[in-house]
Formats: structure tokens, C-alpha cells, sequence
């Protein structure tokens, strides 16, 4: 069972008025609601790993890339768009979606370029993993989805990339869940070295850096994923069962190119496109995130993260961070699925408070 600690709720209302609205977040689970009523939704309670499918696997074309993505949930509900990282997939969100989807949420679960069943459209198109590009991809998605505006939710790759709409494009983004919080960088910013405990941590970049890192991760990618899962949930004890269903998005004949892509541009070893440098410049300025926003952490998250208090005000709008016990690692969704929905839930609860 996961324990949920709050903290540094900043709101802006008065100290007793913050005093009120500060309970359901607390006391999660205790005030039923559904979208749309002023009060955030009630989450239930599930065991991770209950659900093993989607019910609805679809692919669009969205600007650069043919998407496959995962949907649930009523069409005209309010929308949500799960994101996820490497080395994951759409099945980090398995229990999640139908929890928000019963809460009357739209959910949309986007395998990322590189991942699963979403393909390049032409192959004349620059395998490209960058920041900024990612994010452009949603953008595309939303708009082939006729999707306005939505709560994006994220944790590795997919909280960054939420973290990046949320900044450039608030008009797109109604409130925003981010695992290991504001996690926008650059190049430039990756040139300062690390204590080296700290650059420990990030073997794989380094690895992914020189050619027998590429042809390393090509040939035994299986099980150099299976590896980072287990060094960034230590307490996590999911079965070959639970991490084979995510593994066969890897085959992805895209994937190691936009893996590596990714890691090497962040060492500013690999460049990105010219098209995409405006966006970039904006993100090296480290803007801050307005929309309303609900940080987590897990407990026992082994991989590389910032503590809560780095990034706290690099949100101005209605705040909350929630650190998840009971062993909860980096793939926080999948490790902790009530408590995701339920900041999610919460978070879109800030919009109509």
C-alpha cells in the first residue's frame, strides 16, 4: 500500500480558504465527485498490475508521425494525455487510464516517436530525439485529436515533455502532473560537470555516447532495459510478464536511433534541428510553469531526480508536491496507479476550485 505525503501547498486565496481547499488533497479519497462539479474526483483504490490491456488501441496521423496511441473513457469528457519515458511504454498508465476513465476523464496514452506502433511518415525524416521536438509531437496529436486543451501528465521523457507544453504553450495545457517535477534543461546547461557520485548515476548517457554504446544497446536492449528498471525501482517487484508486454515496444525500428538521438543531444554531442531552435532558446531560459501543477516523488525512486525544494518555484500557479511511500520507485504510474489518478484528478480539482 502507497502512503501519500503533501507538501508546501501555495494557493492563492486566503489562509483559511487554503485551509479548506487543502483537505481533499490531504485526505485523498474521501469526497466523491465527478468532473465538471467543482471538487475533484474520488479515486478508488487498486492493486498495480490489476489490468494487463487497453481496451482501445488506435493510430492517427499527426504531423510528422503516424501515432498509436491508447484511448478510454467517455469522448466528450474532459481530456488527458499520459505520457510516458524511456525505457517504458503506454503500459506504465495500464491501470491508470481506466481509473480516470471512470472518473469520466477522455484519456489518451501516446506511444512517444521511437516507441511501440507509432511510425515515421516519411523516412526521409531526421530521426530525431531532442526536447523540444517531443513536445511538438503532442501538440500535433492534440490537434489531430481535436483536442484543444488537457491535463498532461508525465513521468522521465513524459514529464518533461509535459513540463515543456505546460511552459510554451499554457493555452494548451488546463493542469499539468509531473514525476520528479520540472525537468526542462539544455545543452548548455548539461556542460557543467557533476559531483562524481552524481555522474555515476547518468552511466548509460555516457555510454550512449560512444558507438559501442549504440551497438551495445541495438544488440541486448531487452535486457539493458530491464536493467534500468530494476536500478530505478529497486523495490519494485514486477514479474518478466509485467516488463515483456512494455520490451515489445523497444522493437520499434526507430527506437534505438531516437534513444540515442536523445542522450547525445542533451551532451550536446549529437545537434538538433534548426527548425526547432526557437523553442529551445525559450526552454534554456528555464521559464517558469503557470498552469496549475501537482509534483510527485516516489519514496525509494532510484534513478537520477532533483529534490522537490530545486524546483519549487518554478511554479507560480496553484502548487502542490506529493511525495508516494511504501517503496515507490521511478515508474511511479505503474508502481503507484491510485495516487497518479488521483493527482490528476486533483490537479484538474485546482481548475474548477
Amino acid at each position: 500500500m502507497t502512503e501519500v505525503i503533501n507538501h508546501d501547498r501555495r494557493r492563492i486565496l486566503s489562509t483559511a480558504a487554503m485551509t479548506l481547499a487543502a483537505a481533499p488533497l490531504v485526505m485523498m479519497g474521501t469526497a466523491a465527485a465527478q468532473p465538471g462539479t467543482g471538487k475533484s474526483a474520488s479515486i478508488p483504490a487498486i492493486r498495480p498490475g490489476s489490468n494487463t490491456s487497453f481496451s482501445s488501441l488506435k493510430q492517427i496521423n499527426a504531423g510528422l508521425l503516424n501515432v498509436g496511441y491508447a484511448e478510454a473513457g467517455p469522448a466528450d469528457g474532459p481530456a488527458v494525455i499520459l505520457l510516458h519515458g524511456w525505457p517504458y511504454d503506454i503500459y506504465s498508465f495500464v491501470d491508470v487510464a481506466p481509473l480516470l476513465a471512470s472518473a469520466g476523464y477522455r484519456v489518451i496514452v501516446p506511444y512517444l516517436r521511437g516507441y511501440g506502433t507509432t511510425r515515421f511518415l516519411s523516412n526521409r525524416t531526421i530521426r530525431n530525439g531532442q526536447q523540444a521536438v517531443v513536445g511538438v509531437d503532442i501538440i500535433d496529436l492534440m490537434d489531430a485529436l481535436s483536442i484543444r486543451k488537457a491535463i498532461l501528465a508525465g513521468f522521465d521523457w513524459g514529464a518533461r515533455t509535459a513540463d515543456m507544453i505546460a511552459a510554451l504553450w499554457p493555452e494548451r495545457c488546463k493542469a499539468l502532473v509531473s514525476v520528479s517535477g520540472y525537468l526542462i534543461g539544455s545543452p548548455e546547461a548539461n556542460k557543467a560537470p557533476l559531483p562524481p557520485q552524481a555522474e555515476l548515476e547518468w552511466w548509460y548517457q555516457f555510454y550512449f555516447a560512444t558507438e559501442r554504446g549504440v551497438l551495445g544497446y541495438d544488440k541486448y536492449r531487452h535486457d539493458f532495459s530491464k536493467l534500468i528498471w530494476q536500478l530505478a525501482s529497486p523495490k519494485w517487484q514486477f514479474d518478466d510478464a509485467t516488463f515483456d508486454r512494455t520490451a515489445a515496444s523497444f522493437e520499434n525500428p526507430d527506437h534505438v536511433a531516437i534513444v540515442i538521438h536523445n542522450y547525445r543531444w542533451r551532451l550536446g554531442l549529437a545537434n538538433g534541428e534548426a527548425k526547432y531552435d526557437h523553442l529551445e532558446k525559450r526552454l534554456a531560459d528555464s521559464p517558469v510553469i503557470t498552469v496549475p501543477a501537482i509534483t510527485l516523488e516516489g519514496d525509494a525512486n532510484g534513478a537520477p531526480h532533483p529534490e522537490p525544494e530545486m524546483y519549487r518555484m518554478k511554479f507560480s500557479g496553484e502548487y502542490a508536491h506529493r511525495t508516494i511511500k511504501g517503496g515507490i520507485g521511478h515508474n511511479l504510474p505503474q508502481e503507484a496507479p491510485q495516487a497518479f489518478a488521483q493527482a490528476v484528478a486533483d490537479a484538474d480539482g485546482f481548475v474548477r476550485s
